[in-house]
């Protein structure tokens, strides 16, 4: 079967380990007003996953793998959502809640009149990132792969109190096999274990190894470090949207300029909801690049900062870019 070349004027997934500024950017990118905003259709959870108006195929796992081995259901899947078609039978043969009828409602609008306007399906999911290469090469999506740096990553689990469970990952055969092979003895060695620091700094190295080896040289793939971003919005983001054939505008450079300025959505809090524009639960908040580039420091001893440095060295070296996160301990 031939694979679609990455089509400039067709889908955007933009992804990367949860917490790494996927929601931020986003919807920064939706500001362009030429896009049709998808909030992670392969989450495992309800909601946002498991959502067949959405996309209509069964995500089982964290992080689901998808290849090129027996696809045709995932392939029917994703044609629909990224041509924004939405499947009300198979949505409202599944789910009946009351916020569930209200997302059917925003979802079956926005997908009608973002096709009707020629608007490309942007998918915002995390949960896709080691799917990225299959997305890409067939279904011809344009990815953004964002890294952020272990320190803040590592910090930002911490402050959540989120853990990975190994066996999402090593029940997964074809994914052992195509990509974490180097990898499964140590997964195996943590499963159970209390070293939490461990655990979240492997996954952080096992996937940014694998978008390293298998999927940054893949035409239509952007590796884009957080950081980067924040400390140079307007500049960051309007390289950005060149990269991928979205219009730069005033009003784009605006939304940007104000949500990284703090104010409004700036307080504590994982999540906020937002019915500006639509019913949906993201983990973007507005934020100031100070703030952004500083919180680790309250959330990771020295000690631990330094351990994380250790062990995510390898891969980091190659995916980050040279400049990093101070790791003084002390307050800003």
């Amino acid at each position: 079967m031939t694979e679609p070349a990455p089509d400039p004027a067709g889908g955007l997934l933009v992804t990367g380990l949860p917490r790494s500024g996927t929601s931020w950017v986003g919807k920064m990118l939706e500001a362009s007003d030429e896009v049709v905003y998808v909030n992670e259709p392969m989450n495992p959870s309800h909601p946002p996953g498991h959502s067949p108006g959405v996309l209509n195929a069964r995500v089982t796992r964290q992080f689901q793998y998808i290849s090129g081995e027996d696809d045709e259901q995932w392939a029917r899947a994703f044609t629909d959502t990224l041509a924004l078609r939405y499947r009300l039978g198979p949505e409202l043969r599944q789910n009946h809640g009351a916020y569930d009828l209200a997302r059917m409602a925003k979802y079956a609008t926005s997908f009608t009149a973002g096709r009707l306007r020629g608007r490309r399906a942007m998918l915002d999911d995390p949960f896709a990132v080691l799917s990225t290469g299959w997305l890409v090469q067939r279904m011809g999506v344009q990815a953004v792969v964002l890294v952020r740096d272990p320190v803040s990553f590592v910090g930002s689990w911490r402050k959540l109190g989120w853990s990975m469970h190994f066996h999402e990952l090593l029940e997964q055969p074809l994914l052992v096999r195509d990509h974490l092979a180097p990898y499964v003895d140590r997964m195996r060695s943590l499963v159970g274990s209390p070293d939490w620091l461990a655990r979240t700094c492997l996954l952080w190295e096992a996937t940014y190894d694998v978008v390293d080896r298998s999927f940054r040289s893949l035409p239509g793939v952007h590796l884009v470090g957080y950081e980067d971003l924040v400390a140079d919005p307007v500049e960051g983001f309007r390289r950005l949207y060149g990269q991928l054939g979205l219009s730069w505008s005033p009003q784009a450079e605006d939304r940007v300029v104000a949500a990284t300025s703090g104010g409004e959505g700036s307080a504590s809090g994982s999540h906020r909801w937002s019915l500006r524009g639509g019913l949906s639960r993201t983990a973007y908040r507005p934020m100031s690049s100070e703030t952004a580039l500083s919180t680790f420091r309250s959330r990771l001893s020295p000690e631990e900062i330094a351990r994380v440095r250790e062990l995510t060295a390898t891969v980091a070296a190659r995916v980050l870019p040279e400049r990093r996160l101070d790791a003084s301990p002390g307050p800003t």
